[in-house]
Parts: structure tokens; sequence; C-alpha cells
């Protein structure tokens, strides 16, 4: 288990976040400039943040807002209102990082355009979260995550190869968070230089069009459809799943001294190393159900710990397929206690790269309302 340490580093505390945010893709980059010591101000609409209501797995609380959101303060104004928005802009005079995941075209209808801002405070850094680049003909498409990965070509590689699938987790929405925050830290390093803000752009499409580039460079420059495998690598063979006696392995073969200590310590079948058909990586791909003929055999006549043991003496990767239920007790799992709106704690893990997490609360919708319209609301009447 982490530390919960109040004590530790936080490079970004002094740092001011307003974001206008709802869902996965800006409260994930939001929530990882909180983890480093900024202030995250979080306005919502008076009916919430639309993750608050996806569920209610977390003790009462939504499992996508639980995990997104410690650490923020949450405050309910309404952008159509004028004294409101006099707020908001009071906040933005003040703010380092502004964040946001308007529908297209709705910030510029409210003065909240990149443009806009950037003139008025040229200190500040706009985080725009699109689903498509807005020079496309795709502006003004609706992006949420499973269309995203369909539309990029992710669901293409991924599933049978009768069925095509989605990634099991929001990976558009976490990627665009993830680019998002690399991006603003860069911002920051650059403002201190320059001493100005910048408008960044984040297309969810682009970041999965990004992540699919090696099946995109295949197809291109080879005319080769790397297709979908299940759990199994596209490219590299045997870098799949087997099964043993009593249970699944994954097993990953990366070279060639591995497939000779594959052969020799874990099959047994030294004559399969310069076998004509398995000498090199392309030939056990293109005909890897024929060598499946070779090795399922042999792990289904061993139990797994037997195999495990074996792939140890001979220092090759391999992995259990974790089902969800076992993830919580996992050996290597690192996790931290987060705080809900009403006091309960709960578990999670540990962002990565982070040994120690201060506990963080959970804010309820507008707790902070009171508090950040008296701090910015002098002079507003």
């Amino acid at each position: 288990m982490a530390s919960n340490s109040s004590t530790h580093s936080q490079p970004l505390k002094g740092l001011l976040v307003v974001s206008l945010e709802q869902a996965v893709a800006a409260p994930t980059c939001s929530v990882k400039l909180a983890d480093a010591g900024a202030r995250v101000i979080k306005i919502e609409r008076s009916t919430g943040d639309i993750a608050r209501h996806y569920d209610e797995v977390v003790k009462g609380t939504s499992a996508n807002f639980a995990w997104l959101n410690r650490g923020k303060e949450s405050v309910v104004l309404d952008v159509k209102d004028e004294k409101d928005m006099e707020i908001i802009h009071a906040i933005l005079a003040k703010a380092d990082v502004f964040i946001q995941n308007f529908a297209p075209g709705a910030s510029k209808r409210l003065g909240l355009d990149a443009d806009s801002l950037m003139q008025r405070y040229p200190q500040l850094i706009v985080v725009d979260i699109f689903g498509y680049d807005q020079g496309s003909e795709f502006r003004d498409m609706r992006a949420y995550d499973m269309l995203v990965q369909a539309e990029s070509g992710v669901c293409s590689v991924t599933g049978t190869a009768d069925n095509p699938a989605k990634v099991g987790v929001s990976i558009a929405d976490i990627g665009t968070g993830m680019a998002a925050h690399a991006m603003v830290l860069e911002a920051l390093i650059s403002r201190s230089i320059t001493g100005k803000g910048c408008h960044l752009p984040v297309s969810m499409f682009d970041v999965m069009a990004d992540w699919m580039t090696v099946p995109l460079l295949y197809q291109v420059y080879a005319g080769q459809d790397v297709g979908r495998h299940g759990l199994e690598h596209a490219m590299i063979y045997p870098y799949a799943k087997f099964s043993c006696s009593d249970g699944d392995l994954m097993i990953a073969i990366q070279n060639k001294a591995e497939w000779q200590r594959l052969c020799e310590i874990v099959f047994e079948r030294p004559d399969l190393i310069a076998h004509p058909d398995y000498d090199t990586n392309p030939k056990r791909s293109s005909n890897r159900r024929q060598l499946d003929l070779e090795i399922a055999p042999i792990f289904a006549a061993m139990s797994r710990d037997q195999a495990i043991d074996r792939l140890k003496i001979a220092k090759i990767a391999w992995s259990r397929v974790t089902p969800v239920e076992e993830l919580a007790n996992h050996p290597a799992i690192n996790q931290i206690r987060s705080i809900l709106p009403d006091g309960q704690e709960f578990s999670l893990p540990i962002p990565a790269g982070r040994t120690q997490l201060a506990q963080a609360r959970i804010p309820s919708l507008g707790e902070h309302t009171d508090k950040i319209r008296s701090e910015y609301g002098e002079g507003v009447k």
C-alpha cells in the first residue's frame, strides 16, 4: 500500500487551473495537475458533471467521477448568466491554465474561445479538447470514446478475426487527457521562458491516430492489414496466450536467443530452433497455426506453475491473464485512499510514477460555490 503522507512533493503548488469539464478526457488532465499540487477549480452546471450520474458503484458515487475528481474544488456557475460569467472571468484573470471540452462552437458563442481569452489574458494556457481537428470536415462530430475508437481504426485491430471490439477501458478519453496533461507541462516550461501563454488544441482522433501509427505504416508501406488477433501479437510470435492443464499463460518471444531458450528449456524441443518454418520471427508469425500444433500440447501437459518454473529458468517473459476480481489484491498493485463527498473512504490505484499521494477529497456538487463567489465575486453586483 502506497503512503498517504501529505509531505510529498507538490511541484505545481501555487498553480491555478480552471476547468469547464465533464466526463473523462478533460478531468483526466486536470486531476493529474491537482495531484501535483495545482489548485483546480471545476466549474459545473447546476445538474453537475454528467459523470456524476453514470452510476453509484463506489458507495453511492460514480466510479468515473470518484477516479478523476479528487482534490478539486466544485463551483456551480451558469455560463449563460452575465454575473456568473463575470466571476468566471475574474478567476481566469488570475488563472494559469484553462481547460474546456465544450461541444464544438460553444466556447466561441460564449466568448471563451482561445483567441478571445488569449487576447484578454496573454499569460493564460488555454486547452481545448475536441473530438476531431477543428479544421477538418469532422469538426462538428459528436465524439464519445467508443465512437472515436471505431472511427480511428482501433477497433479494426482489436478483437478476434471474426469480431472487432473496443478496448475495454476508455483509451480515447484517457489518452487524450494524458496528452493534454503533457502538453500543459510543456506550455508551462515555455511560459517560464517567454512569459506568454498559448493555445493547446487536443483532438481525441489525433491521439488515437498517433497510437495507430504502426498498423497504419504496415498498411501504407507494405499493403498489409495487421488484422485482429485476440490475445496474440499481430506481428511477433509466439507472443500469445497458451492453455496449461489448470489455467492460461501469456508468453512473449522477442528475439532469436529467447526463441532458442524457449525451445531448449521450456519445450525440450531443440529441433524446433532451426526448423525452416520457424527459424525467424516473420516465419513463425506467418505459420503460427502450424506452430501451435507443436506448442499447444506441450503447455497442455504442464500445470501453470510447472510452466512458469521453466519460463523463469529460461528467462522468458510471461504473465497470467488476471481477472479484474484478482487485481485489487495483486502483489504488484499500489493503492491510495481517497475520500468521497460524504466522508467515506475508498481505495484506488496510485497514478503511475508516484510513490505517495496525499489523501484528497472528491467534491460534492457546488461544495465550494460560496467560497469562490466570495473570493472572486468582489465588484460583481
